[in-house]
C-alpha cells in the first residue's frame, strides 16, 4: 500500500472507530507495522489533523474533521465519465466493474449541481457490439505480473498461425477497440512485441524478475512510438 493511501487509511479507520484506537490495533486493520502507524500518525499530526494521542489509551480523530472536497471542473468530470464509459464498455471484467465504481464514487461526491454531469451525461461512448476473445488469459494476471517486473513465458500462435514460445518481460496491457494486447520485451527478438490475448495459448506466470525497471522499459518503447 502506497503511504498516501495509507494515511487516507488511518483517517478512515480512526473516523469509524467508536471511541480510542491503540496503534497496535490500527496496524492490525492495515495489516502493517505498529511502527509504521507511529510514523504515519506523527506525520499526519505534523500537518495539523487533529488527532488526539494519549499513552495506554489510544488515538482519536476529533469531531468535525474531514478531507476537503474532491474539486472537479464540469470538463474534468465529463473527461472521467468518458473515460470510464470506454472502460466498462472494452475492458475486462474486473476493469469493467471497477470503471462503474468510479463513477458511482464521483457521483456520490460531486456537488449536487453538478450530479447530472454523471447520471445524465451528455458525453457518450457506443457500446462494445461484441464480446472481446481473450482465450483463457487472465488480464487482470496480466497487468499484476506488469507491475511487478515478472518475466512471462508465452505459448503464442501469430497470424499465420505459426506456434512459438517466448520469454517475455511485460510493460502493459493494451486495450484497443476490437483487440487487446500485451506489449512487452521480447527475450528472443530483443525488442519490443505485441502479443494479441486471443493468441495466447497459455501463459507460465514465472517468479523471475526482469532485469530493468518497467518505466525504463516503457520510456523506451514510448521513444520507438515516434
Amino acid at each position: 500500500m502506497r503511504r498516501a493511501d495509507r494515511l487516507f487509511e488511518i483517517l478512515q479507520v480512526l473516523r469509524r472507530a467508536k471511541g480510542p484506537l491503540t496503534a497496535s490495533a490500527i496496524a492490525e486493520k492495515l495489516e502493517t507495522s505498529q511502527r509504521t502507524v507511529y510514523r504515519d500518525l506523527a506525520a499526519l499530526m505534523a500537518r495539523r489533523v487533529p488527532i488526539r494521542g494519549e499513552a495506554g489509551v489510544g488515538y482519536v480523530l476529533e469531531r468535525g474533521f474531514d478531507l476537503p472536497p474532491l474539486m472537479l471542473t464540469p470538463s474534468e468530470i465529463e473527461a472521467v465519465v468518458l473515460g470510464a464509459q470506454w472502460v466498462a464498455a472494452n475492458a475486462d471484467k474486473t476493469l469493467s466493474a471497477a470503471a462503474e465504481g468510479v463513477l458511482a464514487k464521483v457521483a456520490a461526491i460531486v456537488p449536487e449541481h453538478l450530479r447530472e454531469l454523471v447520471d445524465d451525461p451528455v458525453v457518450g461512448t457506443p457500446p462494445a457490439r461484441h464480446k472481446h476473445p481473450d482465450g483463457t488469459v487472465d488480464l487482470g494476471r496480466l497487468r499484476e505480473w506488469s507491475r511487478k517486473q515478472l518475466k512471462l513465458h508465452l505459448h503464442y500462435t501469430d497470424a499465420e498461425g505459426l506456434v512459438s514460445k517466448r520469454t517475455v518481460w511485460p510493460i502493459l496491457v493494451g486495450y484497443v477497440t476490437g483487440v487487446r494486447v500485451l506489449i512487452a520485451w521480447c527475450e528472443l527478438r530483443r525488442d519490443f512485441r505485441y502479443f494479441r490475448t486471443e493468441r495466447l495459448l497459455s501463459v507460465d506466470f514465472l517468479d523471475t524478475p526482469y532485469p530493468e525497471r518497467r518505466a525504463t522499459l516503457r520510456r523506451r518503447w514510448e521513444a520507438q512510438l515516434k
